[in-house]
This record gives structure tokens, sequence and C-alpha cells, in this order.
């Protein structure tokens, strides 16, 4: 194939036409590695909920990558020297963010592997295509990791005012419906500037951070912790559970080859190696979703029932309060359930469990986003804001939710 060939479009329905930088982008945009993510949902399971939200990570790490095209256009057009090595990292480095994802995201970190972070995995496969393409993404896991001599490079992947949140906002917004969650991602990039190797916002650009801090509150309550898509995620990992557990003691249950090396193994950090990597490379959502189509007419009671609730979308019912639910609530609902089926205490826990939610929009302990004022100081923006009380986006707030099967499940 020639070279100009590799230097193709993509039109992406939120930012138009989005442009390859270079063949090795090209490379790594055709590994399978990468085309995976064809196959790995945005939003895991809340399509249920907002019927548009059927982007993949693929669109997301595209996405990405051209905002970082255009922060990389406005620093050096501000004289902050990017050197052309350091601008193939930071593409390389965004683009393979979100690699290691497992099917339906976030739930497969409580359930396929133990105590794996997608970012681990990011990090491994980031590591094998370094080795498969002769050391060129080295620079841009020192960038990922953090160990890169200036500290913005780092920044722009991965902080509170980073090319991930900007696109992932924007775009599920998009997707979603959900107008609230919509940002003015490149309003935000003409205002970024480097003061003493960390990335600021020009003072201009306050009200637009502002706008992105009350956006990503918004979308979490909203679409991220939605109480259906909340209490669907929980329904596929006690899905997988059931199914671990099922194996486990000799049950055969039809699936993938992949799927069931996962579900008959325990892999966890420690033995997470390039063997597994490969493995867990041919994981998808489709494993996933044709297990669930199969197990639905299982033997077993619990994992059947599971199964049609995702299937036929008829979810477990959720209440969420703002205060944590009592032992005496969670008792009487979780014995009446329990004799109502005629099941075992441990049968009755897939069905009849409690938790909690967490959202904090801004993170004030952790790189703060800082505002460059027009004297040449640097403040914290929750210091500068007038126009609403970011202080309070500072503070975790909680809600408490109970899950157990409406009359008739």
């Amino acid at each position: 194939m020639k070279t100009s060939n590799k230097l193709k479009i993509f039109n992406d329905p939120i930012y138009g036409f989005i442009r390859i930088p270079s063949t090795l982008v090209f490379d790594l945009i055709a590994d399978p590695y990468f085309q995976r993510l064809r196959r790995i949902s945005q939003m895991g399971l809340s399509y249920l909920v907002y019927p548009g939200a059927h982007h993949t990570r693929f669109h997301h790490a595209l996405g990405c990558m051209y905002l970082m095209q255009k922060s990389i256009q406005v620093l050096r057009f501000k004289g902050v020297e990017i050197t052309q090595g350091e601008e193939d990292g930071l593409l390389i480095a965004i683009l393979l963010h979100d690699i290691g994802h497992g099917p339906f995201s976030h739930a497969m970190e409580h359930s396929i592997v133990e105590g794996v972070s997608h970012e681990f995995i990011s990090l491994q496969f980031m590591e094998e295509l370094n080795q498969r393409f002769n050391g060129s993404l080295t620079e841009a896991i020192s960038i990922f990791t953090g160990n890169h001599s200036k500290k913005f490079l780092n920044q722009l992947v991965s902080s509170q005012l980073d090319m991930d949140r900007l696109d992932y906002l924007k775009r599920d917004s998009f997707y979603t419906g959900v107008a609230e969650g919509n940002t003015n991602a490149e309003r935000l990039i003409t205002m970024l500037n480097v003061v003493d190797g960390n990335l600021v916002i020009e003072e201009k650009g306050i009200y637009s951070v502002e706008k992105f801090l009350m956006a990503r509150r918004f979308m979490y309550w909203q679409v991220y912790l939605h109480k259906t898509a909340v209490v669907a995620e929980r329904v596929l990992i006690s899905i997988l559970k059931r199914a671990r557990s099922l194996i486990e003691k000799g049950e055969s249950l039809n699936c993938s080859d992949a799927l069931k090396y996962f579900l008959s193994n325990h892999i966890n950090i420690n033995n997470f190696n390039s063997d597994i990597l490969a493995k867990f490379a041919k994981l998808d959502d489709v494993d996933i979703l044709a297990a669930l189509k199969e197990w639905q007419f299982s033997d077993d009671f619990v994992l059947s029932s599971l199964c049609e609730m995702i299937i036929d979308r008829k979810l477990l019912h959720i209440k969420v309060k703002k205060e944590p639910v009592t032992e005496s609530k969670f008792l009487s609902q979780f014995n009446k359930v329990k004799t109502h089926y005629n099941l075992t205490d441990e049968e009755t826990s897939y069905f009849v469990f409690r938790g909690e939610l967490k959202n904090k929009a801004y993170d004030r302990q952790h790189q703060t986003i800082n505002i460059l004022r027009k004297n040449g100081k640097i403040t914290d923006v929750a210091k500068l804001s007038d126009h609403l009380n970011l202080n309070a986006l500072s503070k975790t707030v909680t809600k408490y939710y109970m899950c157990y099967p409406k009359e008739g499940v």
C-alpha cells in the first residue's frame, strides 16, 4: 500500500472530518487490537435508557485524537515547544488511552478480571504494540504513564480537563440527546496555555470551564449514574458472577472460548501476562450478548432470570435515596423475595442487593484546573469562580440504592 493511501480521513458526526496524521497512526488504527474497539460500547448498557447511545470506544478514541491535534496547534501558536516526537507521542497516547476496556466497559473490571483496571490493560496493549512497531510507541508510553519530563503532555491525556473528558462529554451528550452535557470543547482548547510546565486555562475561558464542570455533573446524574443504567450494569455483573460460580461447580455453559477462559480462571494483576492479553483481545460485547441470549434458557433459575432481565429489558426495581437503606428494610425485602421464590440466601443475594453512588464533578485534591489571570498569577478555578459555587461541585455527593424484583418477575 502506498504511503499516501494511509493519510485518510474519517467523517465524524461531532467534528466533521478527522484526518489521520501519519502512517504510524494509520497502522495502529488498522491493528486488530484497535479495531476491536468497534465492538466495545462506549456507554455499556446505557442504550437501555437512551436508545441512541450505541456509539463505540472506536468513535471516542478518534474524537480524542482530533481534539489533541487541535490542542497541539493552539499551544504551538502560543509559543509552547512541542517537538515532532512529542506530537506523535501525544496523538498515540490519547488514541490508545482506552484500548484496555473490556466488553461493556466498566462492568468487566469487577467480573471478568479481578481488580485489574482498564488503564493497566491499556498499558499492556501499548507495550505489546511498542514491540510490534519497533519501539515507536516509547514516547507515547512515557506520556501515558506520567513519566515524561514535560508534565503538561500527560495533563493533555489525563487530568480534570483532558481531551478524554472533553470528547466523551460532548459525544455522550450527542448520542444520548441529553443537551445539558454539550460542552464547547473547541472553545476550551483555544484557551489552553502552558505556564511553568503545567497546563492552564487563560482567564477569559473561566466561564467555559464552569460550563464544562456543570455539564460533567449533569451527565453523571442524568446519564452515567442513571438508576436504570446502574441496575442494568449490576445485573450484568451478577450474571457473570453466577456463570463463574456454576462453571466452578462443574456445570457446562455455552459461550465463546475467550469468555469461558476468563470465567474458568481467576485473572488478577499478578498473573495478567502477554498470553492473557492475547485472550483478552478476543473479548468484546458480542461475546457477552451471545452468552446472555444462550443462558436465558439455562436450567439455573438465577442465571436464566438475570439474563432475561437484560435481553427483554425487564430489570430489577431500584430505589435511590439520600440516606443509607436501613438493615430492617433491606432484610424485610430480602426475606420476602427469598420466601416467594423459595431461594437460598446466596441465590437471593443476586436479586436483592444495595450499594451507593458517588459523584464529584471537580476534585480539588487531584490536579486542579488552574486559571492564568491577566496579572500572570495562577489560581484554582474554584477560588476565582463568581458565577457558580464551584466549591459545592468539589464535594462528593453520595446517594444510596437498593435493588429488588418487581412484582411478577
